[in-house]
């Protein structure tokens, strides 16, 4: 991770920015987030990303948590370096069980989506652990998993009915 990190080194932030606000928001997506929040669910981003990508998702769609990794800039420059604590599989779980606690719910009601290797332990320990268009491992440890259709798919695993989701849309 440092070694891909490195390799950033030089890149004005304002670069870093314009590629951010270029990124395609995942199908569904917005749905997903308008409809769980209607319904009253904290949302929150747990990624082995960056927290200035988190940040902008945050902004856009409304996530009320958000924990990645801070790229050191200074003076409008990356640096090539992350600050604080590297967010990686373990970091996962253990902000989604922190997130939790701070919200009074056990770890059996949350649902955690991933993709990747990294999200394991996240998915493992959640309520409902849900693999989405993820690499073959991740589908095969995972118990539920989405590959099909867009992240919105969540919304049905979950037993929302297409009256609440359409009145999410409407709304939008």
């Amino acid at each position: 991770f440092k070694k891909r990190v490195a390799l950033l080194k030089g890149l004005p932030q304002e670069h870093l920015e314009a590629i951010t606000r270029k990124l395609p928001l995942t199908e569904g997506a917005d749905l997903v987030t308008k409809t769980l929040k209607r319904l009253g669910y904290k949302l929150g981003i747990l990624s082995g990303g960056f927290t200035f990508v988190g940040a902008y998702l945050q902004d856009l769609l409304g996530f009320d948590y958000v924990y990645a990794n801070d790229l050191e800039i200074k003076d409008g420059v990356v640096t090539g370096r992350v600050t604080g604590e590297i967010v990686d599989g373990e970091r996962k779980a253990c902000l989604l069980r922190e997130i939790a606690q701070r919200e009074n719910i056990s770890i059996e009601q949350t649902i955690a989506v991933g993709d990747g290797a990294n999200d394991l332990p996240m998915i493992s320990i959640a309520g409902l652990g849900v693999a989405f268009n993820a690499k073959p491992i991740v589908r095969e440890k995972a118990a539920n998993a989405i590959s099909t259709m867009g992240l919105d798919g969540l919304l049905y695993l979950i037993g929302i009915h297409d009256r609440e989701i359409k009145q999410s849309n409407q709304q939008a």
